[in-house]
C-alpha cells in the first residue's frame, strides 16, 4: 500500500508543510481502504505515516517524488496538515516513466488532473523497482490492508425495541436538539449526502454532473416544481424521487431511525446515528445561508473548480465570476440578498428543516443535513455535530416490534402502492406447524 499525494500548488512538496482538506482525502481510494480512514485517530494517523509516499502534481509537466509523510489535524480535524519527508535516495521521476506503470499502480487518468490524496493497495516500491526506478534496496511497505486499523465500533448494541429506546432515554445531550439517522449496514454506509457517494473503487458517481442532473429534472417534470419557491424546495423534493443532491435525510423520531436501520440488508448489523446540536444552529427552509449552500448545484464543475477558497478576503473571494454566478441564482429566489457571500458557509454542513411538502417527509418527522462545496462530516462528529452510535442486531425481531407500533413500510411510506405491499405480505399464507 501506498499513499499518493496530488497538489495543483507549485512546489508544495519542496515547502515545509501542506495542507489537504478533509474533503479532498481517499478520493480514488476503494472502500475497504476507505472504510479504516473515516475517523482519523492516533491509530490511523500513525498508519499513514508508516506508508510510503508518491508525491505528485496535477497534469504532467512536473516530476512526482518518492518519500514518507508526517502528518496532524487541523481546524477541528476538518484539514490534514502534511510535512512531505522526500527520499533523496531517489530521484525525481518523470511522469513520462510512471505513464506506463499506471495502471499498475493504480492511478486512474482523472486523477492527475485533481488535488486529492488516495490510498493505493499497491507495493509502490515493487513497482518502481521493475521499472529501475528506485535504487535495489528500497525497502517495501510493510503494511498490508490487513494491518490497517479497524473502524471504531459502536459502544451499545441494540438487540430489540426497548433496548434501544432505554439507551436513547439515557443519553445525554446537554440541552441540544436531537436528530437520528438509520444505516442498514454499519460497515458501509457513511455519513455523507448521494451526490458525494463514491463506486467501490472510489469514484464520484454522479458528483461532476450535479448541475445537469438538476436541470434534466426540472425540465421532464416542470409540473411537478410549480409551487417550489427555493432551490431548496427543489432539493427537497428530488430527494424525495431519489435523484442524488447534496443532502442527507435524518429524522427526529428514534424509531423512524431505528427502522432504516433494519429494512434492509437483513444479514448485516444496522446502526443508528445520533446527532445533536445546539438549537441555533438549525436553518430553516427560508434561510440566506441554505439558498447560499443549495445553489451551488446549479453551478457547473468547471466553475465549482475555478472557486478560490483560499483568500481571507471576503471582497476579493465575491469577485471571482464563479462566484458572481452564484450569486445571480440566489437573486433568482431572493432578489434583495446582499451581494456578500462567505466562503466558510459555502464549504459548511448544516442541519435545515426543510417544507414537510409530502406525507412521507411529514411522517418522518424529516430534516436534512445540506452539505457544502465539498464538505465533509467527520464520522466521529465534529464541535458543531455531536455523534453517537446504535449497533442493531436482530433485525427481524425489531422490525416486528416496530410493526406492533405501526411503523412499517406502509406508515413510513405512505403511497397506496406501499400499503397495498405491507398489507399482501401481512396477509400472506404461512403454513402452522401441527406441533405449535
Amino acid at each position: 500500500m501506498f499513499n499518493f499525494l496530488v497538489t495543483a500548488s507549485k512546489g508544495a512538496w519542496d515547502c515545509p508543510g501542506y495542507e489537504y482538506d478533509r474533503s479532498r482525502f481517499l478520493e480514488y481510494t476503494s472502500d475497504d481502504i476507505a472504510a479504516s480512514f473515516q475517523e482519523l485517530k492516533e491509530p490511523q494517523l500513525k498508519a499513514l505515516m508508516e506508508l510510503p509516499c508518491l508525491f505528485a502534481y496535477e497534469g504532467t509537466r512536473e516530476a512526482m517524488r518518492v518519500g514518507r509523510l508526517e502528518v496532524k489535524l487541523r481546524n477541528g480535524g476538518r484539514t490534514l496538515y502534511v510535512v512531505p519527508v522526500l527520499d533523496e535516495s531517489i530521484a525525481p521521476i518523470d511522469f513520462a516513466q510512471i505513464k506506463p506503470l499506471q495502471v499498475a499502480l493504480d492511478i486512474r487518468e482523472w486523477e492527475m488532473n485533481r488535488t486529492h490524496w488516495a490510498i493505493k493497495d499497491e507495493d509502490l516500491f515493487e513497482v518502481l523497482l521493475r521499472a529501475n526506478l528506485v535504487p535495489p534496496n528500497a525497502e517495501s511497505s510493510k503494511v498490508a490492508k490487513v494491518d490497517l486499523p479497524p473502524a471504531t465500533p459502536p459502544e451499545f448494541q441494540a438487540n430489540s425495541v426497548g433496548a434501544f429506546i432505554e439507551h436513547v432515554f439515557h443519553l445525554n445531550h446537554d440541552g441540544k436538539e436531537v436528530f437520528y439517522r438509520g444505516h442498514s449496514n454499519g460497515k458501509k454506509y457513511r455519513l455523507e449526502p448521494s451526490i458525494f457517494r463514491k463506486d467501490e473503487r472510489g469514484n464520484f458517481i454522479h458528483r461532476d454532473v450535479e448541475d445537469r442532473m438538476y436541470r434534466e429534472l426540472l425540465v421532464s417534470n416542470s409540473v411537478d416544481f410549480g409551487g417550489d419557491i427555493y432551490t431548496l424546495d427543489r432539493l427537497v423534493r428530488m430527494q424525495h424521487y431519489s435523484l442524488p443532491t447534496r443532502l442527507l435525510d435524518i429524522t427526529s423520531n428514534p424509531l423512524i431511525g431505528l427502522y432504516f436501520a433494519c429494512k434492509s440488508n437483513l444479514g448485516q448489523d444496522g446502526e443508528v446515528i445520533v446527532l445533536s446540536m445546539d438549537r441555533n444552529q438549525i436553518k430553516y427552509f427560508d434561510s440566506d445561508t441554505a439558498s447560499c449552500i443549495a445553489n451551488l448545484t446549479r453551478v457547473s464543475k468547471e466553475s465549482k473548480g475555478l472557486i478560490d477558497f483560499g483568500s481571507n478576503d471576503v471582497r476579493k473571494f465575491n469577485k471571482q465570476k464563479p462566484i458572481k454566478q452564484l450569486l445571480h441564482f440566489i437573486k433568482e429566489e431572493k432578489p434583495f440578498f446582499e451581494g456578500r457571500l462567505d466562503p466558510r458557509h459555502l464549504r459548511s454542513v448544516i442541519c435545515v428543516k426543510g417544507k414537510h411538502t409530502n406525507s412521507r417527509i411529514a411522517f418522518q418527522s424529516g430534516a436534512f443535513l445540506l452539505f457544502g462545496d465539498e464538505a465533509t462530516l467527520d464520522e466521529g462528529g465534529t464541535p458543531e455535530i455531536a455523534v453517537n452510535r446504535i449497533a442493531v442486531t436482530n433485525k427481524k425481531k425489531v422490525l416486528q416490534e416496530l410493526d406492533q407500533l405501526s411503523i412499517n413500510e406502509s406508515t413510513v411510506f405512505p403511497y397506496i402502492e406501499n400499503s397495498a405491499k405491507y398489507i399482501a405480505q401481512k396477509f400472506a399464507f404461512q403454513e402452522v406447524d401441527p406441533l405449535q
